[in-house]
């Protein structure tokens, strides 16, 4: 096994397992004492691929802006970090003072929770709202034991529940139709966590730094994402400045009610493909979120298209008949016909709560279904190329 081969199976296994565990020590009994006073701080954060957080220190305090990579037209959040404790600290005009480090936290998101998970501090995580593809059994186990709560689903949140719990902050995403507004009653900060609206899997996966700065783990989610970014970076290599022959298209989604729900040729999947050296079959589309269409103009556009991904939740074996039969004109693609289907079932593979923090598994595994003579040795972990 070559040295790129070797550190990537070293780093797959990291970003299955996570890359920290939660530093032992007297004060940091979150779950039930919420003891965390250490220093925070410890080392800097600075985003080099998010666009959505940006850091600045002033002295004893982190100020942080916080808006959508995605639009300029949106309102933007801003707090200012100072140590737990320092409730008397004054902090800039227009900014929401938090105490650090975050003790108990609610996520709203797989995406959100993927990075505690990552982090090794699931106890920190008191409530959640679904639990329909939860694999982590930590996690499971607190749910179990009451550690952690489910809250409800957007728009009709517990709150009773959610205030029993009494969590230093609620992590939101804003920009979705959350029914967030009923939480701001319960005088919880209400904190976004803008991963998802990243264009870039490396910018997705910076998030870590966010939450890392949060739970005064600064040094921790810094080496954390340097494994991710340096293995990441080493795949992209490999496609990189005309490496491959071939660059094959790809396309992605399915009908849903009549619509075929797809991404712009500027989003976090589309750079994916790139990065894996394939093209999307939307990559001249400027846009960076959803795109609603319909079959007809999915099918002139990708009918000769060489992959198809698909991620869903199929009870039980999917397959092209399983596939055929909800549309029959599925069957008129070409990567149907030369069995060109990408595929990852949330129902077995824990896809929303790793993928976030392991862009670079994800590559990997794109790399070896589009060129697998450059990773012939890898083991897919989310996508696999459906069976015949």
């Amino acid at each position: 096994m070559n040295v790129i081969r070797m550190a990537g199976a070293v780093l797959l296994l990291a970003g299955i397992t996570g890359c920290s565990s939660r530093p032992a020590n007297d004060q940091d009994t979150i779950s039930t004492g919420k003891a965390v006073t250490e220093t925070v701080f410890t080392e800097k954060i600075k985003p080099e691929y998010a666009e959505g957080f940006e850091i600045r220190y002033e002295g004893d305090m982190a100020l942080v802006d916080i808006h959508d990579p995605q639009s300029e037209n949106v309102a933007e959040y801003h707090y200012a970090l100072v140590r737990r404790g320092d409730a008397s600290k004054v902090v800039p005009e227009g900014y929401e003072k938090l105490e650090i480090p975050v003790r108990s936290v609610i996520c709203m998101t797989s995406l959100q929770l993927s990075n505690f998970i990552k982090l090794g501090i699931t106890e920190r995580v008191t409530g959640i709202t679904s639990t329909r593809h939860l694999f982590n059994e930590t996690m499971n186990r607190q749910l179990e034991s009451g550690k952690t709560v489910k809250i409800g689903i957007e728009g009709n949140f517990d709150n009773e529940a959610v205030m029993s719990m009494n969590p230093d902050l609620i992590l939101i995403s804003p920009f979705k139709r959350g029914g967030y507004e009923a939480l701001k009653d319960v005088g919880i900060p209400l904190v976004p966590h803008l991963g998802y609206k990243e264009m870039t899997p490396l910018g997705q996966a910076e998030w870590i730094k966010f939450v890392g700065l949060l739970c005064g783990m600064e040094k921790e989610a810094n080496a954390c994402f340097e494994a991710i970014e340096q293995r990441y970076q080493e795949l992209k290599a490999l496609t990189a400045d005309g490496k491959v022959k071939r660059r094959p298209v790809v396309f992605s989604g399915e009908l849903r009610g009549g619509n075929w729900y797809a991404v712009g040729g500027k989003s976090f999947l589309a750079q994916l493909f790139k990065d894996a050296g394939a093209d999307y079959f939307l990559k001249d589309d400027e846009r960076s979120g959803g795109v609603t269409l319909d079959f007809e103009t999915v099918y002139n556009q990708a009918d000769n298209a060489d992959y198809w991904r698909i991620v869903n939740s199929y009870p039980g074996d999917f397959s092209y008949e399983a596939l055929k039969d909800q549309d029959a004109r599925y069957a008129d693609f070409k990567a149907f016909r030369e069995h060109g289907i990408i595929y990852c079932n949330m129902k077995t593979t824990p896809f929303y709560e790793e993928m976030p923090t392991a862009p670079e598994v994800i590559l990997a595994d794109l790399l070896h279904i589009f060129h697998p003579e450059l990773l012939p040795d890898h083991q897919p972990v989310f996508y696999k190329l459906l069976k015949k």
